[in-house]
């Protein structure tokens, strides 16, 4: 009997790597279609001829190239939020918390944007690690209010209400970010500085435009 139960590990061990490159797969295909044809003009075919994969076995993980796009986007924050946590941990309060989390965020979505615009012929340049709500942008919402309350407990931050201040905070940072990625050339620093001024002392303590 132990034999027995010995030789099933290795093949369930097995049957879950293989969904897992099954899904690696997809994800990866996708994101080459929907950067080279679009998303809107994209099909579910399109993304299984990436692959190695028949019609049935893609049908096993997603039911439409919506459920890949949020998978796309669930991929996208869970490689984030580490990324987010570590800005925490670095912080010694919160303004720098501020300024590290959207630089850190400004910096990811720039080198996910040039990995879609290498992909040949691309035409579609949206970010799915911005688009939508998931359990993955979730945890990535919790995580910064979280982290947001943390400081004002603390004392480190202003008085005010963390849920609010968590959303305003992410609103701002994916505007921001949306509109510095379709400006040429990419200023990263001032669109930090935008954003952080923006969150940390309003419209009066934005700085005058460049003339």
């Amino acid at each position: 009997m132990s034999d027995l139960v010995t030789l099933s590990v290795p093949s369930t061990g097995k049957r879950e790597q293989t969904k897992q490159q099954n899904r690696r797969a997809i994800l990866d295909a996708a994101r080459g279609v929907f950067g080279e044809l679009g998303y809107e003009v994209a099909t579910v075919r399109d993304i299984i001829r990436r692959t190695n994969l028949s019609v049935g076995a893609f049908y096993n993980y997603y039911r439409s190239k919506e459920e890949v796009y949020e998978a796309l986007s669930d991929d996208g924050a869970r490689r984030f939020r580490p990324i987010l946590q570590a800005q925490y941990e670095a912080a010694g309060d919160f303004p720098s918390y501020i300024r590290g989390a959207i630089t850190a965020y400004f910096n990811f979505i720039v080198e996910e944007d040039e990995a879609w615009r290498n992909q040949p012929t691309a035409v579609d340049h949206r970010h799915p690690h911005v688009q939508g709500e998931t359990p993955e942008m979730k945890a990535v919402f919790d995580q910064v209010r979280w982290s947001i309350s943390d400081a004002l407990d603390r004392g480190a931050g202003p008085r005010v209400d963390s849920e609010f201040l968590a959303a305003a905070c992410i609103a701002i940072a994916r505007e921001v970010g949306e509109r510095m990625l379709e400006r040429r050339p990419i200023d990263v620093p001032a669109a930090v500085e935008f954003a952080v001024q923006m969150i940390l002392g309003g419209l009066p303590a934005l700085p005058p435009p460049k003339v």
